[in-house]
């Protein structure tokens, strides 16, 4: 954090800046303006209190207020220090006077420069406002800023520009996704279907048995690769409609799925979950935050130890709001370096092997990565020194938690 940030008491907005601006660029001028007529002043009453040469005869007699008799030298000299005393506390007066009409006028300055700096700036509130429900995905909102052909018009057209362009993009990308899911899917359907028949033909030699075998688990691969490909370029945009999830209930029926997988394989499956249904409730889509467990949990199954391997799923509120997902496995120690690259598509830690289908495509923790962000939450991966992971995942709150939260649906893909 900036030095400067942390002494201000509030945000130095920049309309805040520019009255500040305003303020102490008059309250200068009007310090210089009474210095000037400081000086101007001072210089009139030394030019007006200019004693001329007087001459008092010797039969003349002159007494101050006091009766005190004063001689021809010594009357000049009285008059002398009393022009000057009164001129000096005039003009002292006048200084104070003046100060104090600064001070008012300086308020006033503020006041004005405040309302003519936020008049100024609405334009850039506008943009602000826009730029906020685009980011919120809705990217057919437009400023269309009406006024003067000034730089902030110039910057409100070119940011419409921007939209457009950035519309025409998406609406080409989801396009394509549904194409490349009808087109993609359909031949590998078609290519299960025969190679099950295949299969199921009683006659057939083993060669061909064996062959129909390590065709269909390659095509199964396949059709996991295309699935978790399209999730992925579904799941990287933010999400258009949020709706209360259980997240708790989401974790359960993660863990249900995976039971069986975890028992195969000699894994122990831990869980701390809310006792009570709608504890913790987050903002979002129910089937990918389940996708985002599934994943998670499956990950944590596949890359553990080969015996006495255990992983731990816990559920809790988030201390800002939200909800937590917290997934710990024990498995082989993960250096530090490469916790990163597990995020990546196609990337795996390190020693890990790319070949055995039971091991997935490579694309279980980028696709929990895509569903997070699109959720507006956060992912942190922490290698753990016994050994193993632990993943965090964080998902900001409903906006209507009194809504009962959607039941979730089978896991996609």
């Amino acid at each position: 954090m900036d030095i400067r940030e942390s002494l201000l008491p509030f945000r130095p907005t920049l309309r805040i800046r520019l009255t500040m601006f305003y303020g102490g660029m008059f309250l200068l001028a009007g310090l210089i303006m009474v210095l000037a007529m400081y000086l101007f002043v001072n210089q009139a009453f030394s030019s007006a209190t200019r004693i001329p040469l007087i001459h008092v005869g010797p039969n003349v007699t002159i007494t101050t207020q006091d009766g005190t008799p004063l001689t021809g030298d010594e009357f000049r000299a009285w008059l002398y220090n009393y022009q000057h005393q009164e001129a000096s506390d005039a003009l002292h007066v006048l200084v104070w006077k003046s100060l104090a009409a600064l001070l008012a006028l300086l308020i006033l300055a503020v006041f004005f420069g405040y309302a003519m700096a936020g008049r100024v700036l609405s334009p850039l509130g506008r943009i602000t406002r826009t730029a906020r429900q685009v980011a919120s995905s809705d990217l057919h909102r437009r400023i269309e800023l009406d006024g003067p052909d000034d730089e902030l018009k110039e910057l409100a057209d070119t940011f419409d520009d921007m939209l457009d362009r950035l519309d025409r993009s998406f609406e080409s990308q989801q396009k394509f996704v549904a194409n490349a899911s009808h087109e993609l899917r359909t031949p590998l359907a078609i290519n299960r279907t025969l190679l099950e028949v295949q299969l199921s033909d009683p006659a057939a030699p083993p060669e061909l048995v064996q062959l129909g075998k390590t065709l269909l688990a390659t095509n199964e691969r396949s059709e996991q690769l295309v699935e978790g490909l399209l999730l992925l370029a579904r799941s990287d945009n933010e999400l258009t409609e949020r709706k209360p999830v259980d997240l708790g209930e989401v974790a359960r029926q993660a863990l249900e799925q995976t039971r069986g997988e975890a028992e195969d394989r000699g894994v122990r499956l831990r869980s701390t979950l809310p006792p009570v249904a709608g504890e913790v409730v987050v903002a979002g889509n129910g089937v990918l935050l389940e996708r985002v467990a599934l994943n998670l949990i499956q990950n944590a199954v596949k890359y553990n130890l080969p015996q006495d391997g255990w992983v731990d799923v816990q559920v809790h509120a988030a201390l800002n709001g939200g909800g937590e997902l917290v997934v710990v496995n024990s498995g082989p120690v993960v250096p530090g370096y490469d916790v990163e690259n597990i995020f990546e598509p196609f990337r795996r830690g390190k020693g890990r092997e790319r070949t055995q289908s039971d091991k997935g495509v490579g694309l279980g923790l980028s696709i929990v990565r895509s569903v997070v962000r699109a959720h507006n939450g956060s992912i942190e991966a922490v290698p753990r020194a016994e050994g193993g992971l632990l993943i965090r995942v964080r998902i900001p709150a409903a906006k209507a938690p009194s809504l009962p939260p959607l039941p979730t649906r089978g896991a996609i893909g």
